[in-house]
């Protein structure tokens, strides 16, 4: 009997033991994003002093080449460095709507973001929720179909197209592009003369290779997996845009964040200005770092035909590109997303261009849509 209950106490142990994976899965599923508990083994630790006595900083980014800003940047520990003793906590999301619900529900105060979220975000907070405080990417957006499929970008009609989340910056994109084409889709539904599947980026590649879509307007490396799937590119985003640049990533913060604590936010700020510098000084060393903590977060690297090209798509910058939000917003309208879309004290370039001065850099303009 003694040996029969010893057994029967270790099978409920390796039970128990065997559950706790399972476990930890579903309460990472249950956020906003995922806080990655592989970050905690690779990112470097807070050291020194807490900034303003704060302990940690919550900061959201995707897992995308087009905010390799944020994955360098945590990577190599230049923001954790300007941090001091304030840790950051990381969070992944998969696209912008959901990052903006995290951030009014204080679930992170800075986030690295694209810019049609953070317009709406803005306008149905009626201004009072976040703002745009830096740079980050331009460019880096593709439309990749099934080129036995769609042969030209007049095939678009009858065909099935993904973006990764309703009313995320390629959702809107890819709505303001169809209706140029005179191409009708219900904005909410996306039935009409295209359908519009949206489908979270990890899913696309699979639904791409299955048949089951016919195309994608999607940011790298999303584009390059499906092109390395056999896709090709029809469209790329940046041969719509004068001097092929426009805003794909910025960083934003919550305003209550930034007003209690705009010395962390300031760091923040030095640290990602140094993270791009150190981006396009060191393009080879800065994409195997972003491959890195794509790793990290995801549990694989990029092969190289997917970090490959999707590292050239993409160009790096501190500057918001602001002229671009107006003619982002003025997509979201049309598409159906915003009626009346708020950009008035959208930006606060302040603590970004003290960060620029000190490092001897011109200051960057707010296309007149700052903080009063």
């Amino acid at each position: 009997m003694p040996a029969t209950r010893t057994t029967q106490r270790q099978r409920r142990t390796l039970a128990a033991v065997a559950a706790l994976p399972l476990l930890a899965v579903v309460l990472g599923a249950c956020g906003y994003g995922s806080e990655g508990e592989k970050d905690e083994k690779v990112a470097p630790a807070a050291k020194g002093e807490k900034i303003g006595g704060l302990g940690e900083v919550k900061i959201g980014y995707f897992a995308n080449i087009t905010h390799a800003t944020a994955l360098v940047g945590l990577q190599q520990g230049l923001i954790q460095k300007e941090l001091g003793g304030t840790k950051i906590k990381p969070q992944v999301f998969n696209a912008g709507p959901s990052e903006i619900e995290a951030l009014n529900a204080g679930a992170i105060d800075i986030g690295w973001i694209g810019p049609s979220p953070s317009i709406n975000g803005f306008t149905k907070s009626k201004g009072q929720n976040l703002r745009i405080i830096s740079g980050s990417a331009s460019g880096g957006v593709s439309l990749v179909v099934n080129p036995k499929k769609i042969k030209s970008l007049d095939d678009l009609k009858g065909k099935r197209i993904a973006t990764p989340q309703l009313g995320n910056t390629q959702d809107v994109a890819l709505l303001n592009y169809l209706s140029e084409k005179g191409l009708k889709v219900d904005t909410n539904t996306g039935k009409g003369d295209v359908t519009v599947i949206r489908q979270d980026n990890k899913q696309i590649p699979a639904s791409f290779e299955s048949g089951s879509l016919d195309g994608a307007w999607v940011p790298e490396p999303t584009a390059s997996k499906l092109v390395a799937g056999g896709g090709s590119v029809l469209l790329d985003e940046k041969k719509l845009w004068k001097d092929g640049k426009f805003v794909i990533t910025n960083v934003i913060v919550s305003q209550k964040f930034l007003k209690e604590h705009p010395d962390v936010v300031e760091a923040v700020l030095r640290g990602s200005v140094k993270t791009n510098a150190w981006i396009n000084e060191n393009p080879d060393e800065a994409k195997a770092a972003a491959n890195a903590k794509l790793k990290a977060d995801s549990g694989a690297a990029l092969p190289p035909e997917v970090i490959d090209p999707a590292w050239k798509n993409v160009d790096i910058t501190d500057d918001p590109l602001a002229s671009t939000l107006s003619v982002s917003s003025e997509h979201a309208v049309k598409a159906g997303l915003l009626e009346d879309p708020l950009l008035d004290g959208i930006y606060d370039l302040s603590l970004l261009n003290k960060v620029l001065k000190a490092d001897g850099k011109p200051a960057i303009d707010d296309a007149g849509l700052g903080a009063k």
